[in-house]
């Protein structure tokens, strides 16, 4: 009997003391999911090589220091790292019960940025500088927090056993609470980061259960929004520049344009394996804007080749694949739609930065997780890593 109870403590990793949550035998260690792990470090690793080989000559941004900009890169896959580790340790589960607190976080991070704390950066005043060369985009983490507030909401009853799927009542009320930090960053305007948002909210309502008249519902209101939004001017002219580029590629080459057609170039240039790192005569060059953020696919592209291009697609795909499984195999609800939501983002946002880079989409200003460089998007996708990996320790063992 004493051995049983033994057993039956050991079969939850939230029960676990912290220490022995890392590593005993039977709980964290031997219950990650390491080709997420892998296929995320190795994305970071492939992406602190491009971002350097993008970055390495350009003074202008490097401050005279060619290993700048790795540093930095490496420096932010080592704090994702621990906070993947941290999300782990607290717990899915823990963080449900912090949610709000979090969402409260998140709403007061955004509505500081229109204030005079906030930064204008690459025409988009989405940023607080928070100085030594650092900055801080609140809008990443607002989609880890429209996630867990979604999830918390929607599967609160569903997993209590009172309904079989969310009511119509708990899905307006998601709903709003997702609505509230995507109008204040509309307002930025951050038209990207809305985008993935939208996304998301899809993401999640299709996993929770709701009914398929909330989806076709949003989809018919984004239509009309996208139209009013449109028409009211509250896009920047920037932001209508890119639209109007994309839809007609032979728009002033040399001004809207450039960017897409400079990372079209890279990219065709690249052929079958690529220029060789540190070879690419576009990206040596300094032909492409905003190469180590937004277009780091193109010196992927150039230097790598498609086998390098489709390595990266490779690792992500690895990734989407390995939270579809976790999410198809926990035992709870709020598990799942945490998954669905992180899917939708990573699947989302990939699509239409390597889409923007071969110019199939517009250009939204969204990095490729995991490879472009900046500090926000690589603690979010790290926290979302650590959300992944807590859902599948801290589901029950099979017997």
């Amino acid at each position: 009997m004493q051995t049983a109870n033994k057993f039956s403590v050991s079969r939850y990793a939230p029960e676990r003391g912290a220490m022995a949550r890392l590593t005993s035998r039977d709980s964290v260690l031997r219950r990650l999911d390491w080709p997420i792990i892998f296929s995320a470090l190795a994305l970071s690793l492939l992406g602190s090589l491009l971002v350097w080989s993008a970055t390495r000559n350009r003074t202008q941004l490097n401050q005279g220091d060619p290993y700048y900009f790795l540093v930095r890169h490496a420096l932010n896959t080592g704090i994702g790292l621990l906070l993947m580790i941290g999300t782990i340790w607290l717990g899915h589960r823990t963080l449900r019960g912090a949610v709000p607190f979090l969402y409260g976080i998140s709403l007061v991070l955004i509505i500081a940025v229109l204030t005079p704390l906030g930064a204008t950066i690459n025409g988009a005043h989405a940023w607080i500088v928070i100085g030594g060369g650092f900055s801080l985009q609140p809008s990443e983490f607002v989609k880890v927090t429209i996630i867990l507030v979604m999830a918390m909401l929607l599967a609160a009853r569903v997993d209590a056993g009172d309904l079989a799927h969310p009511d119509h009542r708990t899905v307006v009320k998601a709903l709003c609470l997702a609505a509230a930090p995507m109008g204040i960053i509309m307002l930025m305007p951050d038209l990207g980061s809305v985008m993935v948002m939208v996304v998301i909210v899809l993401g999640v309502l299709l996993a929770s259960g709701a009914s398929n008249r909330w989806v076709l519902g949003l989809l018919g209101s984004g239509v009309a929004g996208a139209v009013l939004v449109w028409q009211l001017g509250i896009l920047d002219e920037y932001q209508i520049n890119r639209f109007a580029a994309f839809a007609n590629p032979d728009l002033d080459p040399a001004g809207v344009g450039y960017n897409t057609n400079q990372a079209r170039i890279a990219i065709g240039s690249g052929g079958l394996t690529g220029a060789g790192l540190f070879k690419g005569s576009q990206t040596t060059g300094q032909f492409v804007p905003e190469q180590q953020t937004d277009f780091v696919f193109t010196v992927a592209g150039e230097e790598l080749g498609f086998v390098g291009g489709g390595l990266l697609l490779l690792l992500l795909g690895v990734i989407l694949w390995r939270a579809c499984v976790i999410a198809r195999e926990t035992t709870e609800l709020y598990g799942t739609i945490v998954c669905a939501g992180i899917i939708a983002w990573f699947a989302f946002q990939s699509f239409e930065n390597i889409g923007m880079n071969l110019g199939i989409m517009p250009v939204a200003g969204l990095p490729l997780p995991f490879v472009s460089y900046g500090g926000s998007s690589m603690f979010a996708v790290w926290v979302a890593i650590g959300l992944l990996q807590s859902i599948k320790v801290q589901r029950p063992l099979s017997a």
